[in-house]
This record gives C-alpha cells, structure tokens and sequence, in this order.
C-alpha cells in the first residue's frame, strides 16, 4: 500500500502521551505491524507534504527523499540498545533518529535535528581558505586509514607537498594574489587524486594527501610524479601570471612506519630530501634520512651560535694584473672554524645559514669586517665582496653598505660587490635598482660565475659591470681542452667589446695561465697566484716589492 493511497484514509490516533505534540524533538509512533499511527507537529513538519500515518518507515523515507534510514530497525530486531542512525532528507537536514520496541506494543522514533552540529563540525576540520581537510583532520583520517591497513594488509602512502618560491609572490605581490593561488593550488592538487584518496592544507603553503588502496609504490611514484608536474604549470591569477613549482615526499606504511606520527615524520624528511636536492623533484623516504636530520639539526644549532662566539674568520685571495704582475685587490671569502667540527666548507654551511635565515647577519658582518681591514691596506688595492640574493631581498643593502664604509673610512671606489646571476633570477628590476644606487654611490660591480646561469648575456645588457669573473669550470685544465679555451676566449672578447674587465678564477698550473694570458684575460686569481690568507698574511705579502710570477 503506498503513501498515496493511504493518503486520507487513515486518520491519526490519539497520542499516548499529551506532552507529544509539543515536543521539538520528531516523533512517530508506530503500530505492532509497523506502520506509522501518530506523528507529532514537529515530525509532520519535517515530511510534509508527505502524511506519514499509516506509511511504513521504508515507504515514508522513500517518498520524502530521505537517505540512510534502512536499518532503522536493524538493533530492535537484534535485541540490542537502541543506537542512532543518521538520516539525510532531501533539504540535506541530518536527523539522528533512535528506535525503541514500546512495553504496550509498537515502536516509537524519535528524530534530533542534527544539522548545525555535524556542519560546525565538519567546518572545524576543514582549511577556511581551501575547503581542503586540516592538519587535525588529516591526523584522524589517518589513523582511521591504517588501522583499516591493518586488517586488510594493504600499503598506506602519505605526501607532504611544499611549494617552491610561493613566499616571493607573497612578499612582491601581497596576500590577496597569494591566497588565490593557495586556492588554484588546491584545486589541481584535488583533480590529481582518485576517488578515496584525501588532500589536506597543514600550513602556509604545506599541503598533504593520503593514498590508500592502489598498489605500492608504483601509485605513489605516479602521483608524487603528477603533482610536481600539475602544480608547478603557469597560474594566471589577477592578471598575474606566476610560476611556483612543487616538491614532494613520500613514506608508505607499512615500511615506512605503522603509526601515524611515524609515517607523517617520515614523509616530511623525504620532503625536506626533496628540497635540499634542488626542489621541483620528489622523494621517498629512506631510513637514514633520520639520522641526516639530526646531523643537520646539530649544524643549524651551531652555526646560530657560530656569529655571536666569532667563530668567522675571513681569508682574503690575491686577484693579480697580468700585465703588470702586481696585486689589484683580494677577494673576501667566508670561513667557518668550529671548535670541533674544525674548518667547515662554505659549501656545507652556507646554504644552510640561507635556509634558515641567518645569510644577511653573516653578510653584514663579512662586509663590516672586509672594509676594516682593507683599509689598512695601500690605497690602489681593492676589497671584493660576494653579496647573498637574499641580502637583496631585504631591501636595505645600500644603506648596510654605505654605513660599513663610512665606519671603515674606505673609500667606495675601492669596494667591489660581487653578485651571481642567482640574485638576478630572482627579482630583476629591483636587484638592478638596488646595484644602480651602489654605483652612484662609487662601489664597483661584478658578476660572479660568469657562464655557469641561464641568461647572463641579457643581464650583461640590462647593467654595465665593472667585472666578469669567468667561472673556475671553465678554466680548469683549459689547456687540455680546445672548448674550454672557445668559451674563455668568446667571454673575454664579450666583455673588452663591452667596456668590462675579466677575471679568471681558479687558476691552478701553469700551463692554464699560460691559457689565459693568451685569451687576453686582464686579471687571475687562483692557488697558482695566491691561495686564501689571513689578514695578518696579507700584510706581510704587501710588503714584498714584487710579485713573481711565471711569465
């Protein structure tokens, strides 16, 4: 019989309770054969324009579009407590209905409004600005994930995504372009997974996906693979067209760990592999990746400490004319000496101290440092100084420089800031603002590895450097190669037709000198003409009368 049919011929019974009609909460009574004899206000108001008397459950749920009411009768007819079952109605409003058997005979169903409670809910799991599940939801539906791996053996695999230069968009272009692209992000980091597999915002510009139910690790090599790519294509956002890339890690439980906190620890240190290996790349983790962190912790600690123990020193390389054999300047490099660790290359600590934040402190101090001591020296000598990209960021070099000056009482013609195509990648028009204002200043400018970027010779044209140093790769064992000696010959002849010294760096044998003497090159530095030195052993270089040099 359907709802129909019973529709005004079945009239409802009288309430076995006079307080029913009153109560906010749904109720339906139903008889011994189960069909619904009395609804209160409430109740009818939720079905209507459906009457419910004389309906089954089945029918009345069916008629009014309801979802998820089939086994409302599952725990009376199992003898067990009567527990809720959650109810959606076609308006999406969620009821939490309980069925119990009446003493008398027939049943009664009562319907909580659960709606605003389950949203808030949900709303406290999700990230407000992508919709995407938080880091505590992330954390609960791992744990539900695995324990559901558990009992059916299959593998778990957990990504932890960053996005790669997401903060100088931010900085340049301000919050607003940043949070939409937060959101774009979102959006083809959720059209990359599958049905099942979840994605979650668990920072700035930290995402998060778990995968489960696709075999290990070829699914996870696929995806890891499609995120990098997907993310890090061209974004129009406000007229804007940014690129940003993406770098990935991956554990999968169980190898990598059966416990949440254990896989989510894992993939981050195979993210952070990922990012240490040049980003826009993914990673799986490896066992001693963990150890490597320490490590890496232990140095970070350090080096914190290593600026306020003086624990820098500064060598200063010779850079010699070859024309009149004789000294022109030095160049300022940064040394590290650890009371334990010893002599520590620049090449392990330097990108850290970038990394972390602490280059531009360093620099300063290598800056202040190198102009005190230069000063000491015979006015026709020069100081060269390697400038960070990041200490360009910071949007005060010229002042820094300026103030280690007038307390060095160098003069600005005798300074000479050396920059690579790096801090040019990054911000163009402000990184040759910024080198514009030290040559007015009188401060010299010269461009470091010449060869090694991607577009030096566009730079070459956008500002006139004083100097190009040509990159040691080049000169090594140039003797031995004829494209070497091309490529030395070709950048000399560049830069004498541009107004622009040269430099070779690392000059080692004699036979490379006698190489870039011929290319016509003005100046070398080198272990050949002068390994790195202290200050107390420049002074006494200064103090012979000439330089020999093989001629």
């Amino acid at each position: 019989m359907t709802v129909a049919s019973l529709k005004g011929t079945v009239k409802a019974l009288e309430p076995r309770s006079a307080a029913l009609p009153e109560m906010a909460t749904a109720v339906l009574i139903l008889d011994e054969n189960r069909d619904v004899e009395y609804v209160n206000a409430s109740a009818e108001a939720l079905f209507a324009p459906v009457d419910p008397i004389g309906c089954t459950l089945a029918a009345l749920f069916a008629s009014s579009g309801a979802t998820g009411g089939d086994d409302v009768f599952l725990t009376v007819d199992a003898g067990a407590e009567p527990a809720p079952i959650r109810l959606r109605l076609s308006d999406s409003l969620l009821l939490d209905c309980t069925l119990r058997a009446l003493s008398g005979g027939g049943f009664v169903l009562s319907m909580d409004d659960v709606t605003t409670y389950v949203r808030n809910a949900e709303l406290a799991l999700r990230d407000g600005l992508t919709g995407l599940l938080n880091r505590k939801a992330l954390r609960e539906r791992l744990v539900e994930r695995l324990s559901a791996a558990s009992r059916t053996g299959e593998s778990t695999a957990v990504f932890y995504i960053d996005l790669d230069r997401f903060k100088a968009v931010n900085d340049t272009l301000g919050h607003p372009i940043g949070d939409a692209l937060l959101r774009k992000v979102a959006e083809r980091l959720k059209s990359a997974l599958r049905e099942g597999d979840l994605a979650a915002r668990i920072g700035g510009d930290e995402f998060a996906v778990i995968q489960s139910g696709a075999p290990q690790p070829a699914a996870a090599v696929a995806l890891a693979t499609r995120l990098v790519d997907l993310i890090g294509r061209a974004y129009a956002v406000d007229g804007h067209m940014l690129h940003i890339g993406a770098s990935v890690g991956v554990a999968v439980a169980p190898n990598d760990g059966r416990e949440p906190d254990a896989l989510l620890k894992n993939a981050d240190l195979a993210l952070y592999r990922a990012k240490a290996e040049g980003r826009g790349c993914h990673r799986f983790f490896e066992p001693g990746m963990d150890e490597r962190m320490q490590a890496r912790r232990s140095m970070e600690i350090d080096l914190r400490r290593a600026l306020a123990l003086k624990q820098f020193e500064i060598a200063y390389q010779p850079q010699i004319d070859l024309t009149s054999n004789n000294i022109t300047g030095f160049e300022a490099l940064l040394r590290w000496r650890h009371p334990t660790r010893g002599i520590v290359s620049p090449g392990d600590f330097i990108p850290l101290a970038a990394e972390i934040g602490i280059i531009g402190a360093i620099g300063e101090w290598v800056l202040r440092t190198a102009c005190m001591q230069a000063a000491g020296w015979p006015e026709s000598l020069t100081i060269a100084v390697n400038i960070a990209p990041i200490q360009f960021r910071s949007g005060k070099l010229v002042e820094v420089v300026t103030a280690a000056l007038a307390l060095s009482e160098l003069s600005a013609q005798r300074l000479e800031v050396e920059i690579t195509e790096g801090a040019l990648l990054e911000d163009t028009v402000d990184v040759l603002r910024t080198l514009s204002r030290l040559r007015d200043v009188g401060v010299s400018v010269s461009m470091d590895d010449f060869g090694t970027g991607y577009s030096s010779l566009a730079y070459l044209q956008m500002f006139p450097f004083d100097k190009i140093k040509i990159d040691q790769c080049f000169v090594r064992d140039m003797d031995a190669h004829a494209d070497r000696r091309a490529i030395t010959r070709a950048i000399i002849a560049l830069a004498s037709a541009l107004g622009m010294r040269t430099v070779a760096e690392g000059v080692e044998t004699e036979a490379e000198l006698l190489c870039i003497r011929a290319a016509g090159c003005d100046e070398v530095q080198g272990f050949l003409t002068g390994r790195p030195m202290p200050a107390a052993a420049v002074t006494a270089l200064l103090q012979s009368a000439h330089l020999a040099l093989v001629a």
